[in-house]
């Protein structure tokens, strides 16, 4: 498997939209709009990039001079979420490390992403440092269930009770602390629940 980026990934699927409702591939004007791109040189880098990967073969001097190579041989799997940046949503692209061919529909609900685990904090539920988690996103969880939450720009992954309008973010190491988070006073956002781990891969 050849790895996009997720912008990459956008080009590529527009492509394959164009090819599939106008039976022609887009000009480089048409993906820059499209794209928003601010300018044509930006549209054609992805495009070299698409072409270098493997991805689509460019022809010289047609303008819709774009032919899809192995379709379908580009799944992208699932994308890994890093160390992620502060004050950016969590799949931003400069989140996004990688993409891992994993089969979403492997874990129950669907995953949406994996997410690299640092640290300790949740070694008893057998979440280990280095673990990929493997996350369904969701806005909400039930009690009890291991969910990726952020407090202000900091992103943990941590077990969910709640009591009133007191939430409580429990580790699964004794050596590390509940993070008790009052909801009248804090903003708590839920990025996901936490549906199985990937190991070694």
């Amino acid at each position: 498997m050849k790895t996009l980026t997720s912008r990459q990934l956008q080009v590529l699927e527009f492509i394959q939209d164009s090819i599939r409702v106008a039976n022609m591939p887009p000009t480089i004007a048409e993906i820059t709009v499209a794209m928003g791109f601010g300018s044509t040189n930006a549209a054609r880098g992805h495009l070299q990039a698409l072409e270098r990967k493997g991805a689509i073969e460019l022809i010289p001097n047609s303008s819709r001079g774009i032919r899809l190579v192995q379709a379908g041989a580009f799944e992208p799997g699932l994308p890994l979420v890093g160390r992620v940046a502060a004050g950016r949503p969590l799949l931003a692209e400069e989140n996004i490390e990688d993409y891992r061919p994993v089969d979403p529909s492997f874990f129950s609900p669907r995953a949406d992403y994996l997410l690299r685990v640092l640290g300790e904090s949740m070694r008893h539920a057998g979440i280990l440092d280095g673990d990929l988690l493997a996350v369904h996103r969701s806005p909400t969880a039930d009690n009890g269930q291991i969910v990726v939450a952020r407090l202000q720009d900091e992103v943990t992954v941590k077990r969910l009770r709640r009591t009133g309008q007191v939430v409580y973010l429990e580790a699964e190491n004794p050596g590390f602390p509940a993070i008790e988070v009052d909801l009248k006073q804090e903003t708590l956002a839920l990025e996901g629940i936490a549906v199985g781990v990937v190991r070694n891969l």
